[in-house]
């Protein structure tokens, strides 16, 4: 009898072919897995961003018509979004104007860097990509020194 034909097992060709599909397959996974954890960062920071716009109006109410850079100076900015924005691997730029009473607030979203969301005081939330013919835009080209939002990018 053959000694070789009495032995069980798998050969290394054999394992090293199923260690190759287990990696492909683990793969693809992290890739989607990354995508997904990236949209919920996107949705926690358009939240975040939404609800400035909520508490503008509260704040304007209960501060006799003040905005821009009173709104801007608050702990709703400067501490409770800001802090949930960067949780979300976000970056919060505001500017509000002292004489026009405007604010805005920008941040980049994480699917893609060249995804920009600005909001401002007339509830306009605003969701630009790229600036003229294609360059990358930024929070500061999105949500400039005037308060309001940039609508022609």
């Amino acid at each position: 009898m053959n000694p070789i034909k009495n032995k069980k097992g798998f050969t290394i060709i054999e394992l090293i072919v199923v260690i190759a599909i287990i990696a492909v397959l683990a793969a693809i996974v992290l890739v989607n897995v990354t995508g997904y954890i990236n949209k919920g960062r996107d949705a926690a920071i358009t939240a975040n961003l939404g609800t400035l716009i909520t508490n503008a109006s509260d704040y304007f109410y209960n501060n006799s018509g003040k905005f821009g850079t009173d709104y801007v100076g608050t702990t709703i900015f400067t501490t409770t979004v800001s802090a949930a924005i960067t949780n979300a691997k976000g970056a919060l730029t505001q500017n509000g104007s002292a004489t026009t009473q405007d604010w805005c607030a920008c941040s980049t979203l994480n699917n893609s860097p060249y995804n920009v969301l600005c909001v401002d005081n007339r509830g306009l939330k605003r969701l630009t990509t790229t600036g003229v013919l294609g360059t990358p835009i930024t929070c500061a080209v999105a949500c400039p020194s005037s308060g309001i939002c940039d609508t022609t990018k």
